[in-house]
């Protein structure tokens, strides 16, 4: 029983630590990404 228990545990905390991950990369990607596309944006709006 107490097997089973430590193997719940471990897919439980193997999920939560891939969803994590994946919402971090997510941040990430749309920070690296979404800031510079912003800033251009911005300075094409001075312009024009």
């Amino acid at each position: 029983m107490a097997r089973f228990i430590d193997d719940l545990a471990g897919a439980i905390y193997d999920v939560f630590k891939f969803l994590f991950t994946s919402v971090c990369y997510l941040l990430a990607g749309m920070l690296i990404v979404g800031i510079p596309l912003y800033l251009i944006v911005l300075v094409f709006k001075l312009i024009a």
